[in-house]
């Protein structure tokens, strides 16, 4: 499905390799082995180059919060790369993610996993738990409805191989009950993988127990604005402007 790979900028692979060796150095500072502790490189709003250089620092992972971002992308990186789908499933995006998706993150609802199932019989999915303390957003499922979804999702034959959980807003620490609490939850349902901690407070989770970090900002600096869109102003809006023969 790829055609030929684009190679990354040496200056950005080269800046990437650095910061890369930095994010284990905190892995390892906050107990977790490095070889072990997955980093899930966050390209989102980044072009192609990014991810390309992320393959070239050695990392296999790449994650995107959008479908059609996902799918412009992968293309033109290098194949093996093992494609993240991190942002909330829409169901009438699936299809156009789906051949390229390694993992899915971020499943709340059963019908997510129905449209999953659908594209793609068989794929690795996780359950997003919401944040504790309850109320303070950022989606997911409350703890006790995550059994039961996690068993509706066998049903439908995805292979549901852990949960993820993003903290809340604020400093780091607020981010430990979150991540804590997921750590237990997978345990007793027997699920290998946890996917927690962000730039920002990716030491709260590896201590925790994250297997999986996801990693955006602290690999490739600030994410780049969008352009501003080009005002369109009605003709009779714009001083002096002409309006027709007369």
């Amino acid at each position: 499905m790829s055609g030929a790979a684009i190679g990354p900028r040496p200056s950005l692979a080269e800046g990437v390799a650095g910061r890369l060796a930095t994010v284990r150095r905190r892995i390892e500072a906050a107990g977790g082995d490095p070889s072990r502790v997955r980093v899930v490189a966050v390209t989102k709003g980044f072009g192609p180059t990014a991810a390309a250089a992320a393959r070239a620092c050695g990392i296999l992972d790449v994650g995107e919060s959008y479908a059609a971002e996902l799918a412009a992308k992968a293309p033109a990186v290098a194949a093996g790369t093992r494609w993240h789908f991190l942002g909330q499933v829409q169901r009438n995006k699936v299809g156009l993610a789906a051949p390229w998706v390694h993992t899915w993150h971020g499943l709340d609802r059963v019908a997510e996993g129905e449209a999953i199932a659908g594209a793609a019989p068989g794929a690795r999915v996780m359950v997003q738990v919401a944040a504790v303390p309850s109320g303070v957003g950022r989606g997911g499922c409350a703890p006790e409805e995550v059994p039961p979804l996690v068993a509706a999702l066998r049903a439908l034959g995805l292979e549901v191989v852990g949960l993820m959980a993003l903290g809340p807003a604020g400093p780091p620490e607020r981010a430990r009950a979150t991540f804590r609490a997921v750590g237990r939850l997978a345990g007793e349902l027997g699920l290998a993988e946890r996917s927690m901690g962000m730039s920002g407070d990716l030491e709260v989770a590896v201590s925790e127990g994250a297997t999986i970090v996801r990693v955006g900002q602290a690999l490739f600096g600030p994410r780049p604005r969008p352009p501003a869109p080009i005002p369109r102003y009605p003709v009779s809006a714009v001083p002096g402007a002409h309006q027709g023969p007369g």
